[in-house]
């Protein structure tokens, strides 16, 4: 009898930690996919193929591109360059291919952005450690370290495919070792709990015990008839046909009769049968050639058998607890265990740090770094209290170092900065923090952007579990938590970084020249290779899923779109954007990188840091653009620095002020800018506060013209730059009171001194210009939440006057003015306003609790506009307006004329 079998099976996809299944799916957003792949099998020995087969499909090859425009962006930029679009076109194309060979070795995206579940260590729940690690080059793999006195031989990966694979992943298993006088398992897959439900299974239940309540309460009678004696039906076929009864001769053996014959003598055979509760079914000829036999059954004992789960609760359930483990078995590594991959080469055998550690001393007291094996017992690991505070439409952030955040003159650490440092950017006013150098880096003097270790807290600072409590804490403040991550390039140390990792030169970088960054010597990324952009999408992953991360802060994303690197001289010509020296490679990933992040996590927000002010930095990738959701505009504060160390102040030109802070067209919405960079200061310059102060702060007690200076022109370099610009503003740890001194991390040159690597709390905790400006500051940052300014309107600016040098503009019902004249005041300045009533000042950098001179009196805050066209605007203010001083003005009462 030919027998067939048609059905339709949904692909599973990784096991969770408790044992499920978990489906993932994802609502499509911009222009990715995460497709559910469905196979239909037919197995018919002897018969042809169906006529048609299903084809796999990718909805982004079809539907998907419904809404797609590769060039849309051009038009709203106002971009018309025909080279430029054939670019981006191409572009879109190479993009497809690559989504394409992505999912030819993964089940969807997301799986691509999640090699952290398989690579590295991870405690499997069979008492063992699983290790995996991506060395191509590697002829030998195997993990040395304390816990196997660096036995390069004792835990080494099997031979052939049982321990890598064609692309080289190595495959490397510790098994727990049983303690003496202990038996083994039962259960040959006997399971665990570690950490999740682990005072669970420690209840002394055998397994037989479960099972047998399996068998109880979960098969009907009669259902479970097949499974304890599932030879049965075999028996009885075999006994039939070649039984002492059955036919001796092929001439005994009859015709077969056709199956609906058969079915009906079934039918005669069993028509006395007692009632009983397994489910009917009939099976009918259905006439096809491809399927035999159609399967008629009983809808009640069909949606019985649907809506029947499957009992993977009770194997859940022979799960053994963590007392149970830990009295049987001795962990293969221990928590704290010190480890590294030893790989033999070509090259002769190496020692590595492996690349998906997440805990590393790259430092061991001027020997070789290791990883740290992080799995803490349940009650020491860190349970998270907060959720994620939602996305402000506006953005303040507080940019911060940890290593320098301490008043004294040490490498402070993440508890120091959750206590002392996270209150002070919420009392400040601040929505957000960025942190810089929290990725491991070997050399603290490169303040973190010299990566070792991709997935690894920076040690030197805390445990992992202590930077999740100051993530969980700032959340609860509800402020958001951006890093800044370094993908453009990385650190060319042997020993603990990337470079030469498995012995080859191009297993995560490129080769020769474009190899090597032509001015920093770290190494460059092969960004078209998909191991290595699987790296690289799940590190960006893990950050989000392991530590609640709100946001990234893209550094220096010229140093990989261009293979100069980004030292070229850029004149402005769109050719530059896409002649031979562009990265294609480079900007796929970043294409790739925001369409998966915003796709995994909605809520992500991803800033490009960018001098070259890329087209389509912040337009979406459907139409075009790389994703982003803000850019920084580098050109600001490199002004502030080149008028404070240059010009004099009468030559400020009011029209260059402007034109840099609003001139990147209909993206400034997007724009992301700094008053003061935190790069001016620790590259070897100079503090805005060095600059405008010099030595008059060594006696801040006395008021005197240069302190006057600086003061006034810090607030109002501050007031203009956050409010003429973007939704988002950042500024650095301490320029906020005008922290006095640069900053300068231990290094040879200054004898590995921390004299410059703190910052001094201590100034405002006195009083003084120090906390007159704080003031101010927490001043500036209220104007976004009490009045929603910023949020709200974008600028309308509608006076500059270089003669004057005199700036203002409008946020719906706020007038900005100000005065950047070294000398000239003026009584009654008049400037345009389009509703007649009265303005009032809500905020003056002159006031003398911000250390002003205070020369606009209190009975002159309240102005009433004048009916003449001015700036062409249908009303007038006349206000007075001291020299180096800024006003903010809210109309407060409409007057109806």
């Amino acid at each position: 009898m030919i027998t067939s079998l048609s059905l339709l099976a949904r692909i599973p996809l990784s096991p969770t930690n408790d044992g499920s299944v978990s489906s993932r799916s994802f609502t499509r957003r911009r222009s990715i996919v995460f497709p559910s792949k469905q196979w239909r099998c037919s197995v018919s020995p002897g018969q042809p193929h169906p006529p048609k087969q299903r084809q796999r499909q990718f909805k982004n090859t079809e539907d998907g591109e419904k809404g797609v425009d590769p060039v849309g962006f051009l038009s709203k930029s106002g971009i018309s360059h025909k080279g430029f679009a054939l670019y981006l076109r191409e572009r879109y194309k190479s993009l497809k291919d690559l989504k394409d060979e992505i999912l030819m070795r993964h089940i969807d995206f997301r799986d691509m952005a999640s090699g952290f579940e398989l690579l590295g260590m991870h405690r499997n729940v069979q008492h063992r450690v699983d290790y995996m690690e991506w060395a191509p080059g590697a002829r030998y793999c195997a993990v040395v370290g304390d816990f196997n006195d660096w036995s390069p031989t004792e835990n080494c990966a099997r031979e052939g495919h049982f321990g890598h694979d064609d692309y080289g992943y190595w495959f490397v298993i510790l098994e727990d070792k049983l303690r003496d006088g202990e038996d083994p398992d039962e259960l040959y897959f006997q399971q665990y709990n570690y950490v999740d439900d682990y005072d669970k299974g420690d209840s002394g239940v055998t397994a037989e015990e479960i099972f047998k309540k399996a068998n109880d309460e979960y098969w009907e009678p009669g259902e479970d008839r097949l499974i304890k004696s599932r030879f049965e039906i075999v028996a009885k076929l075999y006994e039939e046909i070649f039984g002492p009864n059955g036919p001796q001769t092929e001439e005994e053996l009859e015709d077969i009769p056709d199956a609906r014959t058969r079915y009906n003598m079934w039918k005669e055979q069993h028509k006395d049968d007692p009632p009983t509760n397994l489910p009917a079914y009939d099976v009918i000829d259905s006439g096809k050639e491809y399927d035999i036999f159609k399967v008629i059954d009983d809808p009640v004992s069909r949606a019985k058998f649907r809506a029947k789960k499957p009992p993977i609760a009770y194997w859940l359930e022979t799960r053994k607890g963590r007392k149970a483990w830990l009295k049987k078995y001795a962990p293969a590594i221990p928590h704290g265990s010190k480890y590294r991959v030893y790989l033999n080469t070509p090259s002769g055998p190496l020692e590595r740090i492996p690349a998906w550690a997440t805990y590393v001393n790259p430092e061991a007291e001027g020997n070789q770094g290791y990883a740290i094996h992080w799995e803490p017992p349940p009650e020491d690991a860190y349970t998270w209290k907060h959720k994620n505070p939602k996305v402000r439409k506006t953005l303040r952030i507080y940019e911060a170092h940890i290593g320098i955040s301490g008043s004294e003159p040490k490498i402070a650490s993440f508890r120091e900065f959750k206590e002392k440092v996270l209150p002070h950017v919420k009392e400040a006013g601040y929505n957000a923090i960025q942190l810089i150098g929290i990725v491991e880096h070997k050399d603290y003097f490169t303040v973190g952007y010299r990566v070792t270790n991709m997935f690894a807290v920076s040690s030197r600072y805390g445990t992992p579990e202590d930077f999740k409590h100051l993530v969980d804490e700032a959340h609860g403040l509800g402020l958001l938590v951006f890093m800044d991550i370094v993908h453009s390039y990385s650190a060319a140390d042997e020993m603990v970084g990337l470079a030469l990792f498995d012995g080859s030169n191009d297993c995560y970088f490129h080769t020769g020249k474009r190899g090597h960054h032509k001015f920093w010597g770290t190494r460059m990324f092969k960004y078209e290779d998909l191991d290595v952009l699987h790296y690289l999408l799940s590190n960006l992953n893990w950050w989000v899923v392991e530590y609640h991360i709100d946001g990234f802060n893209f550094h220096s994303l010229a140093s990989m779109m261009y293979t100069h690197n980004g030292f070229a001289s850029f004149t402005g010509d769109m050719e530059e954007f896409y002649n031979q020296y562009v990265d294609r490679a480079a900007l796929l990933y970043l294409i790739l990188a925001n369409e998966i992040l915003h796709d995994l996590h909605p809520n992500i927000i991803t800033i490009a840091e960018d001098a070259t002010l890329y087209p389509g930095l912040c337009e979406p990738t459907s139409q075009g653009g790389l994703g982003f959701d803000y850019f920084v505009n580098p050109r600001a504060s490199e002004m502030w620095l080149s008028f404070l160390e240059n010009d004099q102040d009468s030559n400020w030109s009011m029209s260059k002020i402007v034109n840099t802070l609003v001139g990147i067209g209909k993206s400034s919405d997007k724009m992301l800018l700094y008053a003061e960079n935190h790069n001016q200061s620790i590259s070897g310059g100079r503090s805005f506060a060095e600059i405008l102060y010099g030595r008059a702060l060594k006696q801040p007690s006395t008021m005197n013209d240069s302190l006057l200076r600086g003061c006034s022109l810090h607030k109002m370099i501050r007031l203009i730059t956050y409010t003429i610009g973007g939704r988002a503003y950042v500024n650095f740890m301490g320029n906020e009171f005008g922290h006095p001194e640069r900053v300068e991390f231990p290094m040879s040159s200054n004898g590995f001194s921390f004299s410059l690597a703190h910052r001094r709390w201590d100034l405002i905790e006195q009083e003084g210009v120090h906390r007159d400006l704080l003031c101010f500051d927490k001043d500036m940052m209220n104007l976004e939440n009490k009045e929603r300014i910023i949020s709200r309107w974008l600028p309308n600016i509608h006076h500059i006057n270089d003669a004057n040098m005199v700036i203002s503009y409008l946020r719906g019902p706020f007038l900005f003015i100000f005065n950047f004249h070294p000398t000239n005041s003026y009584d009654r300045y008049n400037v345009g306003v389009e509703e007649a009533g009265e303005y009032q000042v809500i905020l003056n950098t002159d006031e003398r609790k911000y250390s002003g001179q205070g020369l606009i009196e209190q009975d002159q805050y309240v102005r009433k506009t004048m009916s003449r066209r001015v700036d062409g605007m249908r009303n007038c203010l006349e206000i007075p307006l001291p020299s180096r001083s800024g006003q903010v003005y809210k109309l407060t009462r409409i007057l109806r004329v």
